[in-house]
């Protein structure tokens, strides 16, 4: 496997593979060809049927200036789904032209081309062979990946974590309607700030944990600075979990980096051996994953033992399989802020239940992972974000039937005001 530092990137939203990658890819290319006069970027799959939406476009533009997008909604059978084909040219003639995939969370890979990211830097392949070399070396999960990963990388997880508090810090006192045309409302303010004097402790951990999640959602959303965790479609999953650890519940700094750490390793290994990318399994791969980093990291913040951190993760990951990707106009908005929220909440769950029932499980984090992947790959292209299907497509087909008979919306309007109070 590869370094964890492959999974957490800062960058700007509102798309890890549809813009982070993209934009990582332009500034390479545009570094090889430093003479050349014009570039062409062809984009294909979900970065063309969705790119539009996700600022795909202005994002390589910022790697390239000037350069020329073309989008190519008809070419199938592609190696990845987030391909891209790009061109230098020279004097009116081709200098380069290299195929290079966006992967998940920030990650692209030039066609047959191996870079330093690529470097394999841990031996095992899966999460029980990385258990096993804990149990063998005595250590811990968190010393573990230290001794692996060497130096500089605590220096890694600060900056790392810094960049994650300010997503929050910045998303939370913010206000007013999201870019995109949907008209979505930013709501963390709304949550953090509600107060409620009889709600019991577990409500409002929850109230204030969703409300971290829709900060950094929304500064996502807002194409801001975020990290991807282990993709900006899923940033707020992990930022919420831990920040309210440290801020709400007092952990130190120290022990959030340990806990940064072994959630990073969880999304390392699901990065290995499935996908991290919601274009290539569907929102199972992107907020399943994310789910399961935070719940693996929170057992390891509270200590408890290998068992139970690899149970609280395959927890989390089995209750997200079949989750489909289908973002409304393309936008990370809807349902994916939402969802960021609801995820947080869950990997608390996912602990709680691995805390007590750890010895009587049956299935290990690695068959979990080999069904999310296979579940993604049986999944139709449909539900894989290109916004074909599901929610995407129901909400153009409403949409469109209002337009087209603006009496629906009126009448819609007043049966829900005409609608009884429930006792």
């Amino acid at each position: 496997m590869k370094s964890i530092r492959s999974v957490y990137k800062i960058g700007h939203g509102p798309s890890s593979s549809h813009t982070v990658g993209p934009y990582n890819a332009a500034l390479r290319f545009g570094r090889r060809h430093p003479d050349a006069d014009r570039f062409r970027v062809v984009l294909y799959g979900s970065l063309a049927f969705t790119g539009a939406g996700h600022g795909t476009g202005k994002a390589i533009q910022s790697g390239l200036p000037g350069a020329e997008i073309v989008v190519d909604m008809e070419t199938k059978d592609l190696p990845h789904p987030n391909t891209m084909l790009f061109t230098a040219f020279k004097d009116g003639q081709e200098i380069e032209s290299v195929r290079v995939f966006s992967v998940g969370g920030g990650t692209v890979r030039f066609e047959d081309e191996q870079d330093e990211e690529e470097r394999e830097l841990y031996p095992e392949k899966n999460f029980e062979e990385i258990l096993e070399a804990c149990r063998q070396e005595n250590k811990t999960l968190p010393d573990f990946i230290r001794a692996r990963e060497g130096k500089g990388f605590r220096e890694y997880l600060s900056t790392v974590w810094r960049a994650m508090q300010d997503a929050v810090e910045r998303g939370l006192p913010a206000e007013g309607i999201l870019p995109g045309g949907l008209d979505v409302e930013r709501k963390a303010k709304i949550l953090y700030e509600k107060r409620c004097y009889n709600e019991s402790a577990d409500v409002t951990m929850n109230r204030v944990i969703a409300a971290y999640a829709y900060a950094v959602s929304e500064e996502n959303a807002s194409e801001n600075m975020v990290v991807t965790a282990p993709t900006c479609g899923s940033c707020g999953v992990i930022p919420a979990v831990f920040y309210y650890m440290q801020k709400d519940r007092g952990f130190p700094e120290e022990e959030i980096l340990d806990a940064l750490a072994v959630a990073g390793m969880i999304g390392n290994v699901i990065r290995t051996n499935a996908s991290i990318s919601g274009a290539e399994c569907g929102c199972q791969a992107e907020i399943g994953s994310a789910c399961s980093m935070a719940a693996g990291g929170l057992a390891a913040l509270y200590r408890l033992n290998l068992e139970q951190i690899e149970y609280a993760a395959e927890i989390a990951m089995e209750h997200h399989l079949g989750l489909t990707c289908d973002p409304v106009n393309g936008l990370v908005q809807i349902p994916c802020i939402e969802r960021n929220a609801v995820a947080a909440m869950r990997a608390i769950s996912a602990v709680n239940l691995s805390r007590f029932l750890y010895e009587t499980r049956k299935i290990s984090f690695d068959v979990i992972i080999d069904t999310m992947y296979q579940t993604g790959k049986d999944m139709s292209d449909r539900y894989r974000e290109t916004s074909h299907g599901g929610l995407a497509q129901m909400y153009q087909y409403i949409s469109q039937t209002v337009e087209d008979h603006p009496w629906l919306e009126s009448a819609l309007n007043h049966m829900m005001t005409d609608a009884p109070d429930e006792d």
